[in-house]
C-alpha cells in the first residue's frame, strides 16, 4: 500500500514539550497519536506529555536538539510526514524546504511500557514560582540535592548538599497531604520540569510522579535518591 502523507504545524505546546524533553534525552520516538514520551539514558526519569497534534505513525528521532533546530531555521514551518523523512517548508513558501530523515528507531532510547505509581505517602501541589525559586536557589548557592522533609511540625523543601552540613541551603515551606516523618532526597538535576504548576506525589518506594495542572497535562515520573527515609 502506497504510503500517504500527513502535513500538520506544531503548535507552541508542543514545540516547548519538545525542548524540555530533549533535555532529558536527545533520543526521542513519537508514536502514532496524540501522546509523547521519553525516558533519561539512566532511566530515572520518565516523561510523558499530550499534544493537540496527532501524529500519523512512528517517528524516531536520534538528535532532537538537531530537529529542533532544523524546525528554527523556519518562521512558521509546516511538517509534511512521508514513510521514511518529514519535509520541513515555510508556510506560503514551498519552494524552501529541507529534508529531515527519520532514524532507526532501534537505536533510539524510549519507554517500553506505562509506569504504575505503588502507594504514595505524601501529596503535595508545587505551583510554577515555587518551582522556580527552588530551581534558581538551587543554581544561585551551587546546591545538587533538593530534600522534601518533615520532622515534628512542618514540610518543607530544602536545596542543600547532603554531604556537606555546613553548605549554604534554601529552605520553602510546603502544604503537604500526608502522615509521618520523611526525608525524601532528588537530585536536582533530575527535576528537569516545564515552568507549570503540579500535583506531586511521592512513594516511599522511592519514585514521584508529578503532573500538571493544565488541559494538556505533563507528567514526569523521577526516581528518589537512596538515602530516602520514611516513618510513620
Amino acid at each position: 500500500m502506497r504510503w500517504r502523507t500527513y502535513i500538520m504545524k506544531l503548535s507552541e505546546h508542543t514545540t516547548s514539550v519538545l525542548k524540555n524533553f530533549a533535555s532529558i534525552n536527545q533520543n526521542l520516538v513519537i508514536k502514532e497519536g496524540k501522546t509523547i514520551s521519553t525516558m533519561s539514558a539512566m532511566k530515572n526519569i520518565v516523561a510523558k506529555a499530550e499534544v493537540d497534534e496527532d501524529f500519523p505513525r512512528e517517528i524516531a528521532i536520534y538528535d532532537l536538539n538537531e530537529f529542533l533546530a532544523a524546525l528554527s531555521l523556519f518562521t512558521n514551518p509546516v511538517l509534511d510526514f512521508s514513510e521514511n523523512f518529514v519535509m520541513i517548508t515555510e508556510e506560503g513558501k514551498t519552494g524552501n524546504s529541507l529534508k529531515y530523515f527519520y532514524s532507526d528507531p532501534s537505536v533510539v532510547t524510549t519507554p517500553s511500557s506505562e509506569i504504575t505509581m505503588p502507594k504514595t505517602e505524601v501529596n503535595f501541589s508545587l505551583d510554577s514560582s515555587d518551582l522556580s525559586k527552588v530551581q534558581r536557589a538551587a543554581s544561585v548557592i551551587g546546591s545538587p540535592d533538593l530534600v522534601l522533609e518533615k520532622n515534628g511540625v512542618g514540610s518543607y523543601l530544602t536545596v542543600k548538599d547532603k554531604k556537606n552540613d555546613t553548605a549554604n541551603n534554601y529552605s520553602l515551606d510546603v502544604d503537604v497531604e500526608g502522615q509521618g516523618d520523611y526525608n525524601f532526597y532528588f537530585k536536582v538535576e533530575n527535576l528537569k520540569l516545564m515552568p507549570l504548576t503540579y500535583d506531586v506525589k511521592v512513594s516511599s518506594k522511592n519514585i514521584s510522579h508529578f503532573k500538571s495542572q493544565t488541559s494538556n497535562a505533563v507528567e514526569y515520573w523521577i526516581a528518589l535518591e537512596p538515602e530516602s527515609s520514611y516513618s510513620e
